[in-house]
């Protein structure tokens, strides 16, 4: 015989996990490893990276 497998539909909370706290503007901000510092019109800036989404932003120092 076969293995039957079960298949249901995601619910709601499943299918939006990590997502419905970034629309509403509350991103998880980590330090870019990658870029830890860059120079941008002589002045010192952090780029930051959001766990969740991936959107990126600088920060001035």
């Amino acid at each position: 015989m076969a293995n039957i497998l079960p298949f249901r539909k995601p619910r709601a909370s499943e299918k939006h996990r990590g997502n419905t706290l970034c629309r509403s503007g509350h991103h998880k901000w980590e330090i870019d490893k990658e870029r830890v510092f860059d120079t941008k019109q002589g002045r010192l800036v952090t780029r930051l990276r959001c766990q969740r989404c991936g959107k990126v932003k600088t920060r001035l120092l």
